[in-house]
């Protein structure tokens, strides 16, 4: 089988055509299904890429990616440059102008007022956003009157396009939201699960983990956009049941996240009703090391932070050889086939800014084994290594996934073979990517000793996406536990270099900065061990037209021109 990134042929043809006849709601219900549940619509408290998705249907950025990474503006007359004067001379600040033609879909106008105040949301300290590192280096958002915003920066940006580009930082209506920030945000459900947007559909029921069910916004720029008068959209159950909906039973028209192997997906898409279709990005299945302890002997809010070291993880040699250990060749093999490609790198792209980092392509058993002797860590008769009292004994979780527990199952073994027992412990994807600060079980709580899950960034800029791991941004009890620093990794070289990093003009200087860093995160430190570069998947059916995946940004983009064609 092979994936491709856009529809080819006669398909692509019928897919477009029919978009300039289409009125609004003239094509019914489109149904989605999302099989890890959205917990929340906003996306500012939950880095989970199923709340941005959904998030989207609603809510928009002033500046989005398109499927080829290139920025196109969403809520503003143009894309700030130094030649319209967008961007200032000396690179400072960034001026964005609104469209006037821009209502919320409560009839109300978009104003500068609703973009600063969004980036006071995010950035209120007692806050706990998820998005918080596209704000990095921020320091003002004003509003020069009411069509215009800039946003100042601590030192000059060559690129200045993230807070507010790309579906990971919409804006958020003020009228809504003034009275849910800082500790607040968290506890506004009715904002948080029926935010007002300006995007193509607005909420008119949420069902937390189950459903979400949307109409066409009335007040939507373009008066023949939204093709469809509502949208369904379904959560639970697993990927394999949702692509089945879509490629063998017609009960849905798109599912997203196929995450399946090769030879299930071929033999779904015999049946003719639809297709998976698949775009790279940045996306990046990867192991994270907690370098906190997340024992449960420890009194509650101080498991997994930076108050408690972690027993054994905090050797650099034990991370070192649970990477050895590990082959990625065949984790490809069996998860991804033609989608996926083994990698040692956090950040795959683009190409000027991935590290020349392929030692770990190499599976070393044997050198993992020598490695941990010469750290003092001798295998005992039960077959578990120890040092000082502690032995090797690890929790690695991940979300319920068919791919997922076949890789929990390999890795197990081969760290078995070096003295390392794993208890394999699995989450429902709803619950583990969720946003609730109470739960035990989030990736961002993080109570075991290393988990594995994948993300991405918004277009073609990495330097937010590296922001994430400063000593400051470690979830904790602090900041509701909506931090973004997973591994809790924490060196001032490492904060010192994002602080400078977007100051820097020079485009090769500035990607060889932001290999090193990538290299800080992986093969100098293993506090982030990546395993398989993989393709963003989704299936969609055969009369759905206008559908072009984007692995950039939210990959339901441009849902505003999906249609319903003829299969």
């Amino acid at each position: 089988m092979k994936l491709r990134t856009v529809l080819m042929g006669a398909a692509a043809s019928m897919a477009m055509a029919p978009a300039a006849y289409a009125e609004r709601g003239s094509d019914g219900q489109l149904g989605i299904v999302m099989w890890q549940a959205p917990s929340t619509m906003n996306p500012y408290l939950s880095g989970g890429t199923k709340e941005i998705i959904a998030g989207s249907l609603a809510l928009e950025p002033l500046a989005g990616f398109d499927a080829e990474g290139a920025i196109y503006p969403r809520l503003v007359t143009e894309i700030p440059s130094l030649e319209n004067g967008g961007i200032s001379e000396d690179m400072t600040s960034v001026t964005w102008t609104l469209r006037d033609d821009i209502t919320w879909s409560d009839g109300t106008p978009l104003t500068a007022d609703d973009v600063v105040f969004t980036a006071d949301y995010c950035m209120d300290p007692n806050g706990g956003c998820s998005q918080l590192a596209k704000f990095e280096g921020v320091t003002a958002v004003e509003a020069v009157d009411p069509q215009t915003v800039r946003i100042t920066f601590a030192s000059p940006r060559p690129d200045p396009f993230s807070a507010f580009v790309g579906s990971q930082s919409p804006i958020l209506q003020k009228a809504q939201f003034e009275n849910c920030v800082g500790a607040n945000a968290p506890t506004c459900t009715d904002q948080n699960f029926g935010p007002i947007g300006t995007g193509p559909f607005r909420v008119t029921q949420f069902l937390t983990n189950d459903t979400i069910s949307l109409e066409a916004n009335p007040e939507y720029r373009d008066p023949a956009k939204p093709a469809f008068a509502t949208v369904l959209v379904k959560g639970g159950g697993d990927a394999a049941g949702a692509a089945r909906s879509v490629l063998e039973t017609g009960e849905f028209d798109y599912a997203w996240n196929t995450q399946l192997a090769p030879d299930v997906i071929a033999g779904m898409e015999a049946a003719g009703l639809g297709q998976v279709t698949a775009a790279f990005g940045s996306l990046v299945e990867r192991i994270h090391v907690n370098l906190t302890d997340p024992s449960s002997s420890l009194p509650e809010g101080e498991r997994s932070t930076a108050a408690h070291p972690h027993p054994f993880l905090s050797d650099p040699a034990v991370r070192q050889a649970l990477s050895m250990a590990i082959d990625r060749e065949l984790l490809v093999e069996i998860g991804y086939g033609t989608s996926g490609q083994a990698t040692c790198n956090y950040v795959p792209a683009p190409e000027s800014w991935a590290s020349d980092n392929t030692d770990c392509l190499t599976q070393d058993i044997e050198g993992a084994n020598a490695l941990l002797e010469e750290a003092g860590w001798t295998m005992g008769g039960n077959g578990i290594r120890e040092k000082d009292g502690v032995q090797l004994n690890m929790v690695f979780q991940t979300s319920v996934n068919a791919v997922r527990q076949d890789f929990q199952a390999l890795i197990k073994q081969w760290w078995s073979e070096i003295g390392v027992e794993t208890e394999l412990k699995t989450v429902d994807a709803s619950v583990f990517f969720g946003s609730d600060a109470g739960s035990p079980d989030t990736l961002q709580k993080f109570y075991a000793d290393v988990q594995m899950y994948a993300d991405n960034f918004d277009g073609n800029n990495p330097a937010p996406y590296l922001a994430k791991h400063t000593c400051d941004k470690a979830p904790s009890p602090a900041n509701q536990w909506q931090g973004e620093g997973i591994s809790r990794f924490c060196d001032p070289e490492y904060d010192r270099m994002v602080s400078e990093l977007d100051g820097i003009i020079d485009a090769e200087e500035r990607a060889q900065m932001g290999r090193t860093m990538n290299d800080m995160l992986t093969k100098d430190s293993n506090a982030i061990i990546p395993l398989v570069y993989r393709g963003t998947a989704s299936a969609h059916a055969n009369a759905l037209g206008g559908v072009q995946l984007n692995a950039w940004d939210s990959e339901i983009w441009n849902i505003a021109d999906w249609t319903r064609v003829a299969p």
